[in-house]
């Protein structure tokens, strides 16, 4: 491409040299030659002149007074009735520019010039024209190769972006070049490396969190099972496998609140629930977990209360805050539920050493851990509960109380 815009500058700046050189090379030849015609002419008349006035004046008429009044390159024949002809200068050989005068007294005055002084004088103008078309030129060279390079290096650019994005790099350059067409596409382009970057931050950060969050339910399940195999009561096996397959129900429930998560955070499926039957069904799944650990778990507060959210993932939230507790916490873990105004608060305290000064709410930022753990749990626990139109806060850090907040049913409210 910059080949083709070098040339093609360079063939409009030819044809248009071509144009006007040949024109103007024309219009001075013609131009030289009228002058040299007219001033041969004026010579001729002016040398007429002085003969008339010396023989008006009785003065001598001679070769080396009238020498001096006639150009150098030039030659003069002046003829004066009874008197010889005198020559002045070189007689041209070849073509010559001549003209004669007759005066009063019947001289004849004839003034001639070579061809060759206008055709050396012609070459000369031709000169000059051929150099400032070679200037020209030159200059076109100059100013279509800048030309190209900045048309041409923008485009180079502008594929190395694309070419970027299609390798998986999807970081936007944000340059421009002063080129609106070219600046366009560089803003098309910089976009789709956003809106890139957000799908790969999207599904990276769902990858990231089925792998946490399924964790917490898969070790549930486990558990479950491992009660099976070891119970021999078969109501015990059949209650046992009753509470599996409830754990299965919310496990799938799970996966699908974090595919519809990952598409839009905010479509949430809110409806109105029995909170207690939640927090009872995590305090079946964990208790045979926190018994392993010689801990046990409890629930305390109002019962009866009914909130509004998605029940499966108000499960999540609570288990998250269970496991927490299981693995940083200490002591007995307790659930407890109460309202305030319009919501209906879950907490979740242990009697663990709680979380760190240093932390405090940064708790809930992704990566962010006191225990070197991957620190994804509280951050998708906090964008389950928002999902919602809850909220999870940490009320107080030692020990620690976690609190699950969510909008309570409109008719209990109103009671």
């Amino acid at each position: 491409m910059r080949r083709r815009l070098i040339n093609s500058t360079l063939a409009v700046v030819l044809v248009v040299i071509a144009v006007f050189g040949i024109s103007l090379v024309i219009v001075e030849t013609r131009t030289i030659q009228a002058g040299a015609q007219e001033s041969v002419a004026s010579e001729a008349v002016r040398l007429v002149g002085i003969v008339e006035s010396r023989l008006s004046g009785g003065e001598k008429l001679t070769q080396g007074i009238l020498r001096e009044q006639i150009t150098a390159h030039r030659y003069a024949e002046i003829t004066v009735p009874g008197r010889p002809t005198l020559h002045i200068g070189d007689r041209p050989s070849g073509e010559a520019i001549s003209w004669t005068v007759h005066g009063d007294r019947g001289e004849t005055v004839t003034v001639k010039e070579s061809h060759a002084a206008v055709s050396a004088e012609i070459g000369r103008t031709l000169l000059i024209i051929l150099a400032v078309a070679l200037l020209a030129v030159l200059a076109a060279v100059v100013l279509a190769v800048r030309q190209a390079h900045r048309l041409t290096a923008p485009l180079t650019d502008l594929a190395e972006t694309a070419e970027r994005l299609g390798s998986g790099d999807p970081r936007p350059r944000h340059r421009r070049y002063g080129v609106h067409e070219l600046d366009r596409v560089a803003d098309v382009l910089d976009a789709s490396a956003e809106r890139i970057a957000r799908m790969l931050t999207a599904e990276r950060r769902l990858a990231a969190d089925a792998s946490h969050q399924l964790r917490t339910p898969l070790t549930a399940l486990s558990m479950r099972l491992e009660e099976i195999t070891v119970a021999d009561d078969p109501d015990t096996v059949k209650e046992e496998a009753s509470i599996a397959l409830g754990q299965v129900d919310r496990l799938s429930d799970v996966v699908q609140r974090l595919l519809t998560n990952s598409r839009d955070p905010r479509s949430g499926s809110a409806v109105a629930f029995d909170l207690d039957e939640v927090v009872k069904q995590q305090i079946e799944e964990w208790r045979p977990a926190y018994r392993s650990a010689g801990r046990a778990i409890v629930r305390s507060g109002k019962q009866g209360l009914r909130a509004v959210g998605t029940p499966g993932a108000v499960a999540q939230v609570l288990a998250t805050l269970v496991e927490n507790a299981l693995m940083h916490g200490d002591g007995t873990v307790a659930m407890r539920t109460r309202t305030t105004g319009n919501q209906v608060v879950v907490e979740v305290t242990d009697a663990g050493p709680g979380v760190s000064p240093d932390l405090g709410s940064r708790v809930f930022e992704r990566t962010v851990s006191g225990r070197n753990s991957t620190g994804l749990g509280l951050a998708v626990a906090r964008d389950l509960a928002e999902a919602d139109g809850g909220r999870l806060e940490l009320l107080q850090q030692q020990p620690p109380v976690f609190a699950l907040f969510l909008a309570r049913e409109a008719e209990e409210a109103a009671e």
